[in-house]
């Protein structure tokens, strides 16, 4: 693996984003030659991304579902990062132009209560529990820079921090042993309107924790720790939906409450 190489291509993909240019492959020169580089180059990115929007905070596993994945032509999941400065609470009033797509998907998400990763591997979603201070429901705020899907590039996904652009977290549900988070409905509604519907079963194992143990084997494999404290989101309930300026989209999942955000 060349760290130059690993650079060039966090440059350009930096850019990509910065200019909103519309979600192409990594030129021929830069293109990943395997899973790792290509999570180095999602590493180098999101170093770039610090500067304005912070240290990372969580994570995120993306393409939890078969038909993601064969839209795609990867056969697993994929990790991303989390910035701590787009992680926002509640409901918030967003740009509209500072998205070229915006996608809205409505997830489970996991506040750490302590660190998961090499950490206690291997994991399962039986042992990730103990590990788990708090649930919430979770807006996860996707970019796809209007990607075609027909010819879409899945290591240059996995290099583009896998489309991820901010979250929006609800109140923290600390009893969430409480909850039947499998059987949990989850609505997105925008302007009033239900427009997609699930339930926390729907994800990745039937169960919003067995997408975090995939990410904290996936931290594992890659040797790093997520830490205690940080957030990760668990893949949506519900299709991904897109926003335009002007409309208010709020998720609820049952027992874990609702967060929004308004395009303006």
């Amino acid at each position: 693996m060349s760290a130059d190489k690993v650079a060039q291509a966090a440059d350009w993909l930096f850019a990509a984003r910065r200019e909103q240019q519309r979600f192409a492959a990594l030129p021929a020169a830069l293109h990943p030659a395997d899973d790792k580089e290509a999570y180095a180059m999602q590493a180098a990115l999101q170093h770039l991304l610090q500067a304005a929007q912070g240290p990372l905070a969580g994570g995120k596993i993306a393409l939890t579902t078969l038909q993601m994945q064969k839209l795609v032509g990867y056969d697993r999941p994929i990790a991303g990062g989390l910035l701590a400065k787009t992680i926002h609470r509640g409901f918030i009033e967003l740009p509209a132009k500072a998205f070229l797509h915006p996608g809205i998907e409505c997830e489970v998400a996991a506040e750490l209560a302590r660190p998961l990763g090499k950490t206690g591997a291997p994991h399962t979603a039986e042992s990730v529990a103990d590990a788990i201070a708090a649930c919430m429901v979770a807006i996860e705020l996707v970019d796809d820079r209007a990607a075609d899907y027909a010819n879409i590039d899945a290591a240059t996904l996995i290099a583009d921090n896998a489309f991820n652009h901010g979250s929006v977290l609800g109140q923290p549900v600390r009893a969430w042993r409480e909850l039947d988070l499998p059987a949990a409905r989850g609505v997105i509604r925008i302007d009033g309107r239900e427009v997609g519907h699930g339930k926390g079963g729907d994800v990745m194992g039937g169960h919003p924790f067995a997408a975090l143990a995939w990410l904290a084997n996936h931290a594992a494999a890659f040797g790093y720790d997520l830490a205690a404290g940080d957030v990760v989101l668990t893949g949506s309930l519900v299709e991904t939906q897109w926003a335009a300026q002007g409309q208010t989209v709020e998720i609820e999942i049952e027992g874990l409450g609702t967060a929004g955000i308004r395009f303006v």
